[in-house]
């Protein structure tokens, strides 16, 4: 029984550590329009799906969870350039996600200097199979 149990843990642990390599996140923050910018550039081969994703069919949407912060307010949600929508086999359904690199664009209001810190959460598949859900945590520092 432990055998199987630390078999399990192991394979869970390999994916989890094969997906963060499959995207590689960078997060700043843009003071002239006042946003973070946070970037993800996709492994050849890989997709990362949209926020906007019809969720019933299975894969997971990238999503942005932000701390609270007193000197931070953020304006809207978080923002993404257009995707691509096409069939993914491992769905058999039409989803929207990205290929190569995308830009995520969160506005925000800040007092004083401070950090933003928050978790990305997300999902790659190739054409044949698809890693488990991640999530990615992050501090952005504001001067």
């Amino acid at each position: 029984m432990y055998r199987n149990l630390l078999s399990f843990l192991f394979l869970f642990v390999s994916a989890q550590l094969l997906a963060q390599d499959k995207v590689e996140w960078t997060y700043s923050y843009n003071s002239s329009a006042n946003h973070i910018e946070i970037k993800a550039v996709i492994a050849e081969g890989w997709h990362l799906y949209s926020q906007q994703i019809d969720n019933e069919i299975g894969p997971i949407p990238t999503a942005f969870e932000f701390q609270r912060n007193p000197h931070v307010k953020f304006v809207g949600e978080t923002v993404e350039p257009e995707s691509i929508k096409a069939y993914d086999p491992n769905f058999e359904g039409d989803l929207n996600f990205f290929k190569d690199q995308v830009v995520f664009k969160q506005k925000i209001k800040i007092d004083q200097p401070t950090e933003v810190i928050g978790v990305v959460t997300y999902m790659v598949c190739n054409d044949v199979m698809c890693m488990p859900p991640t999530d990615e945590l992050f501090t952005i520092r504001i001067e």
